[in-house]
């Protein structure tokens, strides 16, 4: 992997990092970036030495939306493809077994929007805006994810009149769900990551499955895909490790309680 492609990896201590870097046009999504993010969500769903991922981007922008220059001189067909190739990377981002998560910054614009609610939840930088421009650049998009995360009201307002969403206003609707300084979102990522990958892998990836199936169905279907899941940590054994943590946990917390009192 070379540092000019338009989607970098790099992975240490059970994190991933997926980086867009195409800092030059503000990380713009065109096809070779389509491309680059279906191909690495693909390979760290299957590795098992990954246990959290982070979308992130190099430059001043997370991403200023589709690359509209990639369109000139194109046809239908080569336009319907290249919205088929995006839908593919969204869905890559989706359906990976991992936590993801997004760290977005500065603009997060259409496309980029649809890419950071494809990930599992948003970490934003202070200076982070967001808006979904598609109607106004004559096209459709954003209308399934951001229906779903904010409300079909909102989402409307939004996508009829193209308007800039500050970043608090993103945290209030629920499309944030934390906000941090520009200058320490990385940090604050890397160790919401470290923390996600610290878990046991298998009791976080039913986790992030329970709740993405509950989500389409009742409560009472819901309970009984968590209780499946509850079914499959247990035939594992891994949930003696936690327990055995916790009972340790409790024991340091009574020495250190005990010592004070001494004090």
């Amino acid at each position: 992997m070379t540092e000019d492609e338009p989607v970098l990896v790099r992975e240490a201590d059970g994190v991933a990092h997926v980086v867009l870097n195409r800092p030059e046009a503000r990380n713009a999504l065109n096809l070779p970036m389509c491309h680059g993010l279906s191909e690495a969500f693909t390979r760290l769903d299957a590795d098992d030495s990954v246990g959290t991922v982070l979308l992130r981007a190099n430059g001043p922008a997370f991403c200023a939306g589709a690359d509209l220059k990639e369109r000139d001189g194109r046809d239908e067909n080569w336009v319907r493809a290249r919205r088929i190739a995006s839908f593919a990377a969204y869905e890559a981002i989706e359906r990976c077994s991992k936590p993801v998560v997004a760290l977005v910054h500065g603009a997060v614009v259409g496309s980029g929007g649809e890419m950071a609610m494809s990930c599992d939840f948003i970490v934003a930088a202070d200076d982070a805006t967001f808006r979904f421009p598609e109607a106004h650049w004559g096209t459709v998009g954003a209308t399934q994810r951001l229906q779903r995360v904010i409300g079909k009201r909102r989402a409307k307002e939004l996508l009829f009149t193209s308007r800039v969403m500050p970043v608090d206003e993103a945290a209030d609707v629920g499309l944030v769900a934390r906000t941090v300084p520009a200058a320490e979102l990385l940090a604050a990522g890397e160790k919401i990551a470290a923390t996600i990958a610290g878990a046991p892998r298998l009791a976080m990836a039913l986790t992030k499955q329970a709740i993405d199936l509950g989500s389409e169905t009742d409560l009472a279907k819901g309970i009984r895909i968590e209780m499946s899941a509850i079914e499959r940590c247990l035939a594992d054994g891994g949930w003696r490790g936690g327990v055995e943590d916790f009972a340790a946990a409790m024991r340091e917390s009574r020495a250190r309680s005990t010592a004070q009192e001494g004090n």
